[in-house]
């Protein structure tokens, strides 16, 4: 098929991923007025990751009240509806013709749209076995948290009856009761990390009410077993070995952005992040083109993501107004044991942060570090962390000390001791 025969049509603002942050700035920019606003989505049901998440705590941060996942998804999905936006799904975003004009398939054929703005919701994913390099059989049973809850919670399948999780953050825990609900009983958790890095009450009351050990500083070493998963072997930190019989694994965390679209549209992709480099704004490196939520910052909580999504609709009607696109130009970069920041470019007589701060990880424990913002040599803010930094848990830096930044200078750095 030529491109003659797509179908070519205009719209103000494309938004990809009818996920929480899709949603909410799709709702947001309909609701102010914006004419055409279409958001796509590969799935044949909107909604991201919540609608499948048949557990409580979303929208505490975004609505106020606490709601299960399907019932979150679907407030998201209203609202933006009805705002005026357009939802369709089971279309897939294949690829770029021109700046802001994005090649989809779906079930009405091909089409090709162009944009005035386009807005990256992508989201992110959990790595699979496959891509943590994993050694041993390829047996049935194996899953990652996504796959498992889609499993019990969608389709209502069986998935074993005994299971191992890799992990111990916020995700492993919901792996916890997604398995116990769907019959399973979780033979142990374990994290190369010295200690859980959930937070301590959800990790107590899993330990008293359900009885699941943690194993630490471990990491899976081999899988074995035919044509159904038999044992996971350990590997500890000291070099010993140990094998926990099991027919389920569930890999949990060490969460990538969905990042392809824009990667082959060039953007710029942050080496942290690994998802695309933005600003305060949500700016990309390419003109008309934001991104927003879990898609900059793998992974934040549903409820974040929305905001995200709320925060970017300011940003977008400047951009449809005819604002001039000025994308930060100066990269934020951190240094190990950091592991990323977000946003991660910034222009200094620019707009903070949303909620005026930075977003951060780190790959190891730290006890009240010193967190230390130079450029060039020079100290543009220390500080003490009030609390400990925990790796698979976000922590935050004040935005007060970007004016002191130098818009010609290097790359500021961000470390922590």
């Amino acid at each position: 098929m030529t491109p003659t025969d797509r179908t070519h049509r205009t719209v103000d603002v494309l938004v990809i991923g009818a996920g929480p942050a899709g949603l909410a700035v799709a709702a947001r920019l309909a609701a102010a007025g914006v004419d055409r606003v279409e958001v796509l989505d590969r799935e044949q049901r909107a909604g991201g990751i919540p609608r499948h998440c048949d557990h409580t705590g979303f929208g505490l941060r975004d609505l106020r009240r606490v709601m299960t996942g399907p019932d979150y998804a679907r407030h998201h999905i209203a609202a933006a509806i009805r705002a005026g936006a357009v939802l369709r799904t089971g279309v897939t975003a294949t690829g770029w013709a021109a700046p802001r004009t994005v090649d989809i398939t779906g079930p009405t054929g091909l089409e090709r749209i162009t944009a005035t703005a386009v807005v990256l919701a992508t989201g992110a994913r959990e790595r699979p076995r496959s891509a943590r390099l994993v050694p041993g059989t390829r047996p049935a049973g194996v899953f990652t948290t996504g796959q498992l809850q889609q499993a019990v919670h969608v389709h209502h399948q069986s998935v074993g009856r005994r299971a191992v999780i890799v992990g111990a953050e916020r995700v492993s825990y919901s792996a916890v009761a997604t398995l116990r609900r769907a019959g399973a009983e979780v033979a142990a958790m374990v994290t190369d990390q010295p200690r859980h890095q959930t937070h301590p009450a959800r990790h107590l009351g899993t330990r008293l009410r359900q009885g699941v050990p943690l194993v630490t500083d471990a990491t899976v070493a081999e899988l074995t077993g035919r044509t159904r998963l038999e044992s996971v072997r350990l590997r500890h930190r000291d070099g010993r070995t140990a094998a926990i019989g099991c027919d389920t694994v569930v890999f949990t965390g060490d969460w990538i952005p969905d990042h392809e679209l824009a990667r082959s549209a060039g953007i710029a992709l942050d080496p942290g992040t690994r998802g695309p480099a933005t600003d305060a704004e949500f700016r990309t490196g390419e003109p008309g083109v934001f991104a927003v939520g879990n898609l900059l910052h793998p992974v934040e909580t549903a409820d974040i993501a929305a905001l995200d999504g709320r925060f970017a609709a300011a940003p977008v009607l400047r951009h449809l107004a005819g604002a001039p696109w000025t994308p930060g130009p100066l990269p934020v970069l951190v240094e190990a044991p950091l592991l990323w920041i977000s946003p991660n470019r910034l222009t200094p007589d620019g707009p903070r942060p949303p909620r005026g701060r930075f977003t951060l990880r780190t790959t190891r424990f730290l006890t009240r570090p010193v967190l230390t913002v130079g450029q060039d040599g020079r100290t543009l803010h220390r500080g003490r962390l009030p609390h400990t930094a925990v790796p698979n848990r976000p922590f935050h830096l004040p935005a007060g000390w970007i004016a002191g930044a130098d818009a010609h200078g290097g790359p500021v750095r961000i470390t922590a001791d």
